[in-house]
């Protein structure tokens, strides 16, 4: 019988700046590591930008710890005029291969005063954060954001998550060290400045492969950071509940439940 998954945490985890820039660090693993987390993590849905978008004629963005350009994608399609901000410089080197004539800047957010050359104060209408407001400070983040921004400018921030409501999906989440666990409903943290965040959300299914989890997986903050012994043990563990526990064969498509939240805030002083 399968047993339910037992109750997820209430609040956020409480990450202090060291901790986020540790963690985050991680992503600064080479230029195969960016290559593969660019084709194995996936896109978010399309209204996520209607979610986002201002109320206004100017279409000025800044993507916030753009990563590989996933976010980045979709912003350029709806005609935004963007510019990327991340600071591993291995990912937005791919983001830089696949948008040649996008600006770009290498650095965190916090740091978004020194690259007032690229972006002036309050020259910004929307800002956005895919998958990456976690590593960043939120006072101090919050505080950078409401400096570039545009009156009536929205701070736009999406998060996906594995829906580990599904026991099959919760035990993966564990295996991979995911962390996905946390309350969707749970607002991100803000410092002042803006209207409390006001979410909108989906579930939807990603198609994937056995070896597509395992590089998943691969792509995950405590992977990355893991030895390799370590390594080889979640590669073991993960096959062992993929193959032998659940029975799927390796070339067995899966179909991984996300949720997917959009929280938009707008800029009050």
């Amino acid at each position: 019988m399968t047993q339910p998954p037992p109750p997820r945490p209430q609040r956020l985890p409480r990450l202090d700046a060291h901790q986020r820039q540790r963690l985050g660090g991680a992503f600064a693993a080479g230029a195969s590591a960016a290559e593969i987390y660019h084709s194995v993590r996936p896109g978010y849905p399309a209204e996520v930008i209607e979610v986002l978008a201002p109320d206004t004629g100017s279409r000025r963005a800044l993507d916030v710890g753009a990563g590989t350009g996933l976010l980045t994608d979709q912003l350029v399609q709806a005609g935004y005029e963007v510019t990327a901000l991340e600071p591993a410089a291995e990912m937005l080197g791919v983001l830089r291969r696949r948008h040649p004539l996008l600006t770009t800047i290498e650095a965190r957010v916090e740091d978004l005063p020194a690259h007032r050359d690229v972006v002036a104060e309050h020259s910004i209408d929307v800002v956005t954060c895919g998958q990456a407001w976690h590593w960043i400070i939120p006072e101090l983040g919050t505080q950078r954001l409401a400096e570039v921004l545009a009156p009536g400018g929205v701070l736009g921030i999406v998060e996906h998550q594995l829906d580990t409501s599904v026991p099959w999906v919760h035990r993966l989440s564990r295996i991979m060290h995911a962390g996905d666990v946390h309350p969707v409903e749970a607002p991100p943290q803000l410092g002042p400045g803006f209207s409390p965040p006001q979410r909108t959300g989906w579930h939807w299914e990603d198609s994937v492969t056995v070896p597509g989890l395992h590089a998943l997986m691969a792509t995950r903050s405590y992977h990355l950071r893991a030895t390799e012994t370590t390594r080889e043990k979640m590669r073991a563990n993960l096959d062992w509940y993929l193959l032998e526990h659940l029975g799927h064969a390796t070339d067995s498509v899966l179909q991984l439940p996300y949720i997917t939240s959009a929280w938009r805030s707008d800029l009050v002083s």
